[in-house]
């Protein structure tokens, strides 16, 4: 093990890996051909990152300290590019003022995660936990904050879509002007 004493953060991470290998194996059930492809090339670098950090820290670092600095780095890059990477729509939802691609549920989520696990950290001062869930946490309250601020017009550009979406039948001809009316003989 690199970091002795974090059953509780082997276990949470072991726990996401296996939701996320599910996750990940439905979406190759049901994906097309081009999008599978791509993932499964994604997957593949990933993999090759993780066995090549794993033998650089396993069999050339001998310390603790020094494999819990490589690792911890390392996690702390990827922990603050996942809660990062929903900061990408926020320029749409500031362009459209419509929060409408921005889901609430999952800033609410991460927002409650990243403060579960800053306490925690803060509670044990693990720089490697507390860095990346404290920008998380203020992440997600940028992206609350954002969602309130366009929550009332993201609805009334919905209802407005909604309502220039139907037809008023009393207007609807029906016919086909190619026919010509014959007399009844």
């Amino acid at each position: 093990m690199v970091h002795p004493h974090s059953i509780l953060v082997v276990t949470i991470n072991g726990s996401g890996c296996v939701i996320e290998i599910i996750y990940v194996t439905l979406f190759l059930i049901y994906s097309d051909r081009r999008k599978r492809l791509k993932v499964l090339l994604w997957l593949i670098v990933e993999l090759i990152f993780i066995a090549a950090l794993t033998f650089v820290t396993l069999t050339l670092v001998h310390t603790l300290k020094k494999r819990s600095a490589i690792v911890g780095t390392t996690c702390i890059i990827f922990n603050i590019m996942m809660y990062a990477s929903p900061l990408a729509i926020m320029k749409l939802v500031i362009v459209t003022k419509s929060v409408e691609y921005m889901p609430f549920f999952l800033s609410l989520a991460s927002f409650g995660n990243g403060v579960a696990w800053t306490t925690y950290a803060l509670i044990r001062f693990d720089p490697f936990i507390t860095i990346p869930n404290g920008l998380g946490t203020l992440f997600s309250i940028a992206q609350l904050i954002l969602y309130a601020t366009f929550y009332k017009s993201t609805k009334r550009q919905i209802a407005a879509r909604k309502a220039n979406m139907e037809v008023d039948l009393s207007q609807v001809v029906v016919g086909n002007n190619d026919q010509q009316s014959k007399p009844n003989n």
